[in-house]
């Protein structure tokens, strides 16, 4: 393994782990959604701020007023989807919201084929009715953590799969900004978060808590957010999208155990089941994988001499490499 390779799997590595962790910083702020996320953003929109200055990003002609555009509405997309993600923590719990939110891939890859006539495959297909089948395990096994708000497991479903969507939706915005620093890019949706959120924010209120409550709010702004993005790009932009795709699925497992360890919160078999078809079904989306009875059929169907063609927005797409919160 090369030194460009090795420092990218442990930046990698690294980012998952930051983003494992997140759920448990959420719930033990003990605030409410709305004033975790706007100070994730406020604290991250200034961390964002000193690294694009150090990285010199922040000249003139980077980004164009029509990307700034496109940032800002991908922004909101993804401000939207941290606000429901961590909503679902307290509900459905933290590992299956996270289990739940990796089903991204198969929204961005349908939102792809409606919007930019990307083609949708049988091995598609087939990975989509994996995590589907998937999905109805988890839903069968009703229960609300014990951190939970009552009987909110299904609601709690319900946001992790809107969050996922959104997730999606941002990333087929992000499509439009091939060329722009994606740490540019993060400091402007971090700064639409604080312009969207500031008028629902209890900020006066926050002032008022203890330093603890404080130090885990720095956290998620400094760490899951500024430093998390840093090593998350740096990752990306030296790992090829195999290795890239299959670390990313460090973060889900990261957050499951943390749910198990943190609060004693363990999957029921049926949970577990669910789970890890919709993360399987996400890993062969990511990496390519293709089932040998359908690609028998594509070459019947294509002739002897056909060859599989790449998939559309997958290689080098770094929106779509991890999921993260």
């Amino acid at each position: 393994m090369d030194n460009q390779v090795k420092h990218g799997s442990l930046e990698m590595t690294g980012a998952m782990l930051i983003s494992g962790t997140i759920g448990w910083f959420v719930l033990v702020s003990g605030q409410p959604v709305l004033d975790v996320v706007f100070w994730r953003c406020a604290i991250g929109a200034a961390t964002l701020l000193a690294i694009c200055a150090l990285m010199g990003f922040l000249r003139p002609g980077l980004m164009s007023w029509a990307s700034f555009g496109w940032a800002l509405i991908s922004g909101v997309a993804i401000v939207a989807n941290w606000v429901l993600l961590f909503a679902a923590y307290s509900r459905a719990s933290i590992g299956i919201a996270t289990a739940v939110y990796n089903t991204q891939p198969f929204m961005l890859v349908g939102l792809g084929a409606l919007f930019l006539g990307e083609r949708l495959s049988l091995d598609k297909m087939a990975w989509l009715v994996l995590a589907f089948a998937g999905m109805l395990a988890i839903t069968q096994q009703h229960g609300s953590p014990a951190y939970g708000e009552g009987d909110a497991y299904l609601p709690g479903i319900a946001l992790a799969l809107g969050a996922a969507f959104l997730y999606a939706v941002a990333a087929l915005l992000v499509k439009r900004l091939t060329g722009t620093p994606p740490h540019l890019i993060a400091l402007v949706q971090v700064c639409a978060g604080v312009a969207l959120l500031a008028p629902f924010a209890q900020v006066t209120a926050v002032a008022q808590e203890p330093p603890s409550v404080w130090l885990i709010l720095a956290m998620l702004g400094v760490v899951h957010t500024g430093l998390m993005y840093v090593l998350l790009y740096g990752a990306i932009q030296k790992l090829p999208t195999a290795i890239t795709g299959a670390l990313s699925f460090i973060y889900p497992v990261v957050a499951i155990m943390v749910d198990w360890f943190a609060f004693g919160h363990r999957l029921e078999w049926l949970q577990w089941l669910g789970a890890a078809a919709i993360l399987l079904a996400a890993a062969a989306m990511r990496q390519g994988w293709t089932l040998p009875s359908l690609r028998s059929r594509g070459h019947l169907a294509g002739g002897a001499h056909a060859a599989p063609q790449p998939e559309q927005g997958q290689a080098g797409d770094q929106s779509q490499q991890a999921g993260h919160p």
